[in-house]
C-alpha cells in the first residue's frame, strides 16, 4: 500500500506546493493590478477580474482533471495540467492586451485545476480519518506560505521593475513545480478505465451524491471561498483607496491574513490528534460565524476602523484552515474508489462560488466599506445556518473506510 508516503517529507511538501498554486498565482499578481490597469488602459473593475477569471478556469478544469486522474492515474494528469499552466503563464507575462491577459488567466486556471484536484485525491489515496486530517493540516501550512509572502514579493517586484514582473515569476514557479513533481511524487492510484468516460463520470457523480455525509460536507465547503475570494479581489482597493495605505504597506497587511491561515493550520494540526473531525468542524463553524457577524455589523454601519475590519478578515482566514481541512476529509471519507472525481466535485463547487464572489465583489465595488465586506459577512452566516441543519441533512453515524486505500 501507499500509506508509507504519508511519512515522506518531500512527498508532502510537494503536495502542499500543489495546493498553493492557485493562491500563489492570485496573490502574487494582486499588487500588479493598479499598474497593470494604467499600462493596458483599462478600468480597475476590469483589472480586478484577473482573479475571478482565473478561478472560473480552475472551476471548469477540475471535473475533467478528476475523471482523468481516476481513469489514467494521478501522474499523467498532473503533468498535462501543469504543462498547460506553464504555457498560459508565459502568455500572460508577455500579453499587451487585457483580453489576451484574461484569456491566458482562464487557461492558466484550467491547468492549475489538476494541482488542486490531485493533491486532495492523493491524500485520500494514502490516508483516511485523523491521519488524512493531519496531512491536510500540513499541506495547508505549506499552502499558507503563498498568501503570507506572495503579496509582499509581488509589491516589491512591481516597485522594482514593473507590473509584468510578478507574472514572470509565476511562470518560473510553474517550471520549478514541474521539476518538483518529477522528483518527489509517485503514482498512488490504480487507473480504472473499464467504462466509457461519460458513463464513468455519471457513475462517479451518482456514487458521490448517494452519501449524505459527502453532500453535507459539500454544502459546508461551498460558501466560505466566496467570502475570502471577495476580500482578496478588492483587498488592494480596500487598503489603498479607502484607508490610504501604500501599495508596499498593502503587501504586509495582506500577509497578516496569510499568517492567520498559518496559525489556524498549526492549531488544527494540534487539535486533530485530540478531537474528532466533527468536533473540529463545529469549532470552525462557530469561529466563522463570529467573524461574519461582526462584518455584518460593519457593513450595516458602513464605517469602521481598519483594525476592526482586518481583524475580522483574519479571524475568518484563521477559521478556513480548521473548517476546510476537516470538512474536506469528512466529505471524502466515504469515497475511496472515486477520490479523483470526488475531489473535483468539491473543488469545482468551491471555485465556481469563489470566482463568483470575486467577480461580484469587483462589480459592486464602489469605494464603500459596506460593499467590500458584505459578501464575506453573508457567506459565514449562511454556512453556520447550514451546519445547524445537520440533523436533517446528515443524520446518523459518520461513514468511515479506514482500510480502503489505493493500492500500489
Amino acid at each position: 500500500m501507499n500509506a508509507h508516503l504519508s511519512q515522506s517529507r518531500s512527498f508532502i511538501i510537494t503536495l502542499g506546493l500543489l495546493t498553493a498554486v492557485a493562491a500563489l498565482t492570485v496573490d502574487l499578481s494582486l499588487p500588479a493590478i493598479p499598474a497593470m490597469v494604467d499600462a493596458l488602459g483599462t478600468s480597475l473593475s476590469r483589472g480586478q477580474q484577473i482573479v475571478g477569471i482565473f478561478m472560473f478556469g480552475m472551476s471548469l478544469g477540475q471535473i475533467p482533471a478528476g475523471l482523468a486522474a481516476d481513469r489514467f492515474g494521478r501522474m499523467p494528469t498532473i503533468y498535462v495540467g501543469m504543462g498547460l499552466f506553464l504555457v498560459a503563464a508565459c502568455v500572460a507575462a508577455i500579453a499587451s492586451d487585457m483580453e489576451v491577459l484574461l484569456a491566458a488567466r482562464f487557461v492558466q486556471g484550467a491547468g492549475a485545476a489538476s494541482a488542486i484536484v490531485i493533491s486532495r485525491a492523493v491524500v485520500r489515496d494514502i490516508a483516511t480519518g485523523k491521519e488524512a486530517a493531519r496531512l491536510m493540516s500540513l499541506m495547508t501550512m505549506i499552502f499558507t506560505a503563498a498568501p503570507v509572502i506572495a503579496p509582499s514579493i509581488g509589491a516589491l517586484l512591481v516597485a522594482q521593475w514593473n507590473w509584468r514582473a510578478p507574472f514572470i515569476v509565476i511562470a518560473v514557479c510553474g517550471f520549478a513545480l514541474l521539476f518538483g513533481i518529477r522528483s518527489n511524487l509517485t503514482e498512488t492510484h490504480t487507473p480504472n478505465a473499464s467504462e466509457r468516460p461519460l458513463r464513468q463520470l455519471v457513475s462517479s457523480f451518482r456514487e458521490y451524491f448517494s452519501h449524505r455525509q459527502s453532500i453535507f460536507g459539500l454544502l459546508l465547503l461551498v460558501l466560505p471561498p466566496a467570502g475570502y475570494m471577495s476580500i482578496i479581489a478588492v483587498s488592494a482597493a480596500l487598503t489603498v483607496e479607502i484607508y490610504g495605505f501604500t501599495i508596499t504597506q498593502y503587501g504586509f497587511i495582506f500577509a497578516c491574513a496569510g499568517l492567520s491561515i498559518l496559525a489556524g493550520s498549526v492549531v488544527n494540526r494540534w487539535l486533530v490528534t485530540r478531537f474528532e473531525v466533527m468536533q473540529l468542524i463545529k469549532l470552525g463553524v462557530l469561529l466563522i460565524f463570529a467573524a461574519s457577524a461582526q462584518l455584518a455589523v460593519i457593513a450595516w454601519l458602513d464605517a469602521a476602523p481598519f483594525w476592526w475590519v482586518w481583524s475580522c478578515v483574519c479571524l475568518y482566514m484563521f477559521t478556513i484552515a480548521i473548517l476546510m481541512s476537516n470538512t474536506t476529509v469528512f466529505a471524502l471519507d466515504p469515497l475511496p474508489k472515486i477520490a479523483g472525481v470526488a475531489s473535483s466535485i468539491l473543488g469545482t463547487s468551491q471555485n465556481i462560488v469563489g470566482a463568483s464572489g470575486a467577480i461580484l465583489a469587483a462589480l459592486i465595488y464602489d469605494g464603500t466599506i459596506r460593499n467590500t465586506t458584505i459578501i464575506m459577512a453573508a457567506t459565514g452566516i449562511i454556512t453556520a445556518g447550514i451546519f445547524l441543519l445537520r440533523p436533517l441533512l446528515c443524520p446518523g453515524p459518520l461513514v468511515h473506510h479506514p482500510d480502503e486505500l489505493a493500492r500500489d
